[in-house]
């Protein structure tokens, strides 16, 4: 559990058309997370069919390429102790009926089609997903003021 560990969390077309973003970074802020790289972007249908690679194979893939084609994403790099376990845990389940309420898509949203956010499941996968979506020259090395308040 080292306090440089990153996760990828997105901000999916849902939550940016419905005005959510500065809700979301926020939480990640108040949390403790320091953000290392963020940008606004329409990746594109070819971006978006390898960031989902692994879930190719289900029925649902094609509508979930199209959906998250529709508008654009905020992608972002956060880091900070145990950061993939417990951005997934800020997220809650993938579906929001079955989010606690207190989590972000237990508050922001309804449907598991329109669940407002994507969090790295793993650091494998954070560290794939961050490599796609960003340069390595994008990511953002720098010392918080806040880290003798947030780390013992």
């Amino acid at each position: 559990m080292s306090t440089s560990e990153r996760t990828f969390i997105a901000i999916k077309p849902d939550g940016v058309q419905r005005g959510l973003v500065g809700n979301i970074i926020a939480r990640f802020e108040t949390r403790g997370f320091k953000l290392v790289a963020l940008k606004l972007v329409t990746p594109g249908k070819e971006h978006l069919e390898k960031h989902y690679s692994d879930l190719s194979s289900k029925p649902f893939f094609a509508d979930l390429v199209n959906y998250m084609n529709s508008g654009p994403i905020v992608a972002m790099v956060w880091e900070g102790l145990d950061a993939v376990k417990t951005g997934r845990a800020m997220l809650g389940a993938t579906n929001p009926l079955a989010s606690a309420p207190g989590t972000i898509r237990g508050d922001l949203c309804l449907q598991m089609g329109r669940n407002v956010c994507h969090g790295s499941d793993s650091v494998e996968s954070a560290n794939k997903e961050i490599a796609l979506w960003f340069k390595n020259e994008d990511l953002v090395n720098w010392e918080s003021a806040q880290k003798g308040w947030v780390y013992e």
